[in-house]
């Protein structure tokens, strides 16, 4: 199978770009902030403790999102191959054998992905460094380590990682009958009731600790700071995992109105996310991610900062770090969106092809795009929203005693422009190249 894994990933090289690419930038993301580890080994203790602050804190919620991304992108993939993990079966292929095709593939992918991360990551962990050196927070002199404390958290938490969410993914491909598989493109099963009760109890984590954040803290800090930060990403995971419901209740409440201003364009994108509510949900996710944790992250800075006239150590160590975990993972989740849509849309081919064949124009069949894509941005940048007010208002009761921060709303406005460009723009980027295809072509390829 391990052979076998190999000649699938050489004649299916495009297929893997999404795995290779969340992988790659999980791997770094990891890395970057385990190799502050390494570095605190050889400066003094104040530095040092910084620095191992910087690689708990940071790297803490790094290592939450980039697993929880990479699992979904994973599932995803996974789950459109079902009909070839069934085709493997009706030749003889044990489900056994059908995981350990997946998760062969799956750790080739990882381990290449981790050794090409390394040279970037050292770069980067350099470069924060510097960073930290300039700001104040460590003395200057020390000396960056990229050690084995970097690359056995960065390898060894991506390959872990990944190899678990490809097996989970494929053990659920592997018990799909090749008749189940060739209607799977009509199934909308609903939510297990493990994937509701582990969305609920991340909300209710998240909300936990906003509400730890405004009672029990006193006064701002790297403490509250962090567990304000828990809120909106804890949040925010939770609303992704709840993703299918999600969308089930927009379309439920804006399907009947979508139809009506639209045409037939708002017609075909209710009728096709009502059928694929889980392909749907799973461009929500990232979005989701995107939106919540750069608008969390971003405004408790900006409350901290007019709360804080005079600009303490301290508090200069707090938008450091909030700086740098807003830059490297805002940029990881809005790679994502792209990822994950780009992944989905191409996947859809030969869906665009058959709708062409029975009269659809290519100009509808992009109209229909544009609508699912606009609705998609939409629904996502509500609940990242909802997910980043989970932090902000309890932050913004305790240093200003304001249940409505009066910070600017540009910078809101900024991420919901980039969250809306990012996803319209990959969904329709992805759409036009779909439709180049012959549609004869499209169907039987």
């Amino acid at each position: 199978m391990f052979f076998l894994a190999l000649r699938s990933l050489r004649y299916r090289t495009g297929g893997f770009v999404a795995s290779f690419l969340a992988l790659f930038l999980g791997a770094f993301i990891l890395m970057t902030f385990a190799s502050m580890m390494d570095t605190a080994a050889g400066v003094d203790e104040t530095s040092a403790r910084t620095l191992n602050l910087v690689a708990a804190v940071v790297g803490g919620w790094g290592l939450i999102i980039v697993a929880f991304a990479v699992g979904s992108t994973l599932t995803l993939l996974v789950r459109q191959r079902n009909r070839e993990m069934a085709l493997l079966r009706s030749i003889g292929a044990t489900p056994a054998q059908t995981v350990r095709l997946i998760a062969g593939e799956t750790a080739v992918i990882a381990a290449v992905a981790g050794l090409l991360a390394i040279v970037p990551a050292a770069f980067s962990g350099e470069v924060l460094l510097r960073l930290l050196i300039d700001t104040g927070q460590v003395a200057p002199g020390a000396e960056h380590r990229f050690g084995v404390l970097a690359l056995t958290i960065g390898l060894g938490i991506t390959l872990t990682a990944a190899v678990l969410a490809a097996v989970v993914a494929a053990r659920r491909a592997a018990v799909v009958s090749a008749r189940q598989a060739m209607l799977a493109v009509t199934a909308n099963p609903r939510m297990s009731r493990k994937r509701v009760v582990l969305g609920v109890l991340l909300l209710l984590a998240g909300l936990n600790c906003g509400v730890l954040t405004a009672t029990v803290f006193k006064d701002g800090g790297l403490e509250v700071m962090a567990v304000a930060g828990q809120a909106v990403i804890l949040s925010s995971i939770g609303l992704a995992v709840l993703s299918p419901a999600l969308a089930r209740a927009v379309l439920a409440v804006v399907g009947t109105p979508v139809r009506t201003l639209t045409g037939v364009g708002g017609y075909l994108t209710v009728l096709t996310v009502r059928q694929r509510t889980r392909q749907f949900a799973d461009g929500l996710i990232a979005v989701i991610l995107f939106t919540g944790i750069a608008t969390g992250t971003l405004y408790l800075q900006a409350i901290e900062n007019s709360a804080n006239v005079v600009r303490a150590p301290e508090h200069q160590s707090i938008e450091t770090l909030n700086f740098v975990v807003v830059g490297m993972i805002a940029l990881f989740a809005a790679v994502m969106v792209i990822n994950t849509l780009a992944a989905a849309i191409t996947h859809r081919r030969a869906e665009f092809g058959t709708q062409r064949l029975a009269g659809s124009t290519p100009p509808q069949v992009l109209g229909m795009v544009s609508v699912e894509g606009t609705l998609l941005a939409v629904t996502g940048i509500l609940f990242g929203s909802l997910a980043a007010v989970a932090a902000i208002v309890p932050y913004s009761i305790l240093r200003t005693g304001s249940v409505i921060p009066d910070q600017s709303p540009l910078i809101y406005g900024v991420i919901v422009a980039i969250a809306a460009l990012l996803t319209l723009g990959t969904v329709l980027g992805a759409a036009r190249r779909a439709i180049r295809i012959p549609a004869i072509q499209a169907v039987s390829g």
